[in-house]
């Protein structure tokens, strides 16, 4: 094969070898120039020359580097008779090779190692969130003792969008509960004639239990995810940078004004729950029961002592407070990338509902300990 019709060949110059490089070394031609790499770099060459060189792309470059990486060749390997533009694709490509190669893949986790994993990621999303509570905390406090530093009317807004209008579904959801409770409650109480017992146990559950984990998890799923999705698509279309480049404080700006709106909210939306549910059992039982609205108003009043349903309405704010600081946190913590507004949200709801049962659980446990 003449030279001419080579695309690569070595040749030794004052005892070195140099590689020569001719002809067009393009995409199109990548399988026939690998295949006379192979042939021609049995060994490592100490110059490259580009004299005859007519045509070169990052491609073919790239095909050129990895076979002389391959070949053991310096990554400093000198290029000679270069045109100018032909040499700094070589550069370019050069330079950037280093990202080009695949990591090897690691070796699958064993059972202790995922879990070691798992225990770490828990970890740093707890600090993460413990972090995040105090930050918010300081926040708020600077807020409450400069009012001017609150900003009022996303605070109002705040207002209308977590609490006005979820107070529909809290309503029909509470109501429902309450139409199930004094139904399964009516079928046990029925049997040994304890109907008016009824009452009380919706009463109760209703108010101290069902109602505030209800609405809690209902606003985890509304509020948080949507803190989560509103915060991460500012951050995605790089509004949060924006608001920081006007010297604005973005956590005076987004962040207390959800929190704040959510924690006063919630406890309202908790005494809706209260009087929806109670509404829906007092129906059921007037129609499966015999029991009259006036005889379960009556009765509700001697069974529902206040400090039931203030128990109730105490921990609507300890509820909103965690739900706001993990879907704002979430939010801010979303990487720049849609798939991950997703994710967040999503890990927003479960976090989010798993933190109201704890804490939910934590109240259960402290309010026997104190006989309430």
């Amino acid at each position: 094969m003449a030279e001419a019709q080579r695309s690569c060949w070595i040749e030794t110059q004052d005892g070195e070898a140099v590689l020569h490089l001719g002809g067009a070394w393009q995409l199109s031609r990548l399988r026939t120039l690998a295949e006379q790499l192979q042939g021609t770099v049995t060994a490592a060459p100490q110059a490259l020359d580009g004299r005859a060189l007519q045509h070169i792309d990052t491609a073919a470059a790239l095909l050129l580097l990895d076979a002389l990486a391959a070949a053991g060749a310096d990554p400093a390997l000198p290029l000679r008779g270069f045109d100018q533009r032909h040499a700094r694709i070589v550069e370019v490509v050069r330079h950037r090779l280093a990202e080009t190669a695949v990591a090897a893949p690691r070796p699958p986790l064993r059972w202790l190692g995922a879990l070691g994993k798992s225990a770490n990621g828990l970890g740093e999303l707890l600090l993460g969130h413990v972090e995040f509570f105090g930050r918010t905390l300081v926040e708020i406090g600077r807020a409450v003792l400069n009012p001017r530093r609150l900003r009022v009317h996303e605070l109002f807004a705040q207002l209308g969008q977590v609490g006005v209008t979820a107070i529909p579904v809290v309503a029909l959801v509470t109501f429902l509960i309450g139409v199930v409770m004094a139904y399964m409650l009516g079928l046990q109480a029925e049997k040994y004639g304890a109907n008016i017992f009824v009452v009380d146990g919706v009463a109760l559950g209703m108010t101290r239990e069902f109602s505030p984990l209800i609405v809690a998890t209902i606003m985890a799923g509304r509020s948080g995810a949507a803190f989560t999705a509103q915060l991460g698509t500012m951050k995605l279309t790089e509004e949060i940078d924006a608001i920081r480049t006007l010297g604005l404080d973005a956590a005076q700006v987004l962040v207390v004004p959800r929190v704040l709106a959510l924690v006063l909210t919630l406890p309202l939306l908790v005494f809706v729950g209260d009087v929806a549910g109670l509404l829906g059992s007092m129906m059921m039982a007037n129609a499966t029961l015999d029991i009259t609205p006036q005889v379960f108003m009556n009765r509700l009043q001697v069974a529902l002592a206040p400090r039931h349903y203030l128990i109730g309405l105490g921990k609507a704010p300890v509820f909103a407070l965690f739900i706001a600081i993990i879907g704002c946190r979430m939010g801010l913590s979303v990487s720049r990338d849609t798939r991950s507004i997703g994710i967040n949200t999503t890990s927003t709801v479960v976090q989010g509902i798993v933190a109201v049962i704890l804490l939910d659980a934590i109240f259960a446990v402290i309010f026997q300990e104190l006989d309430l």
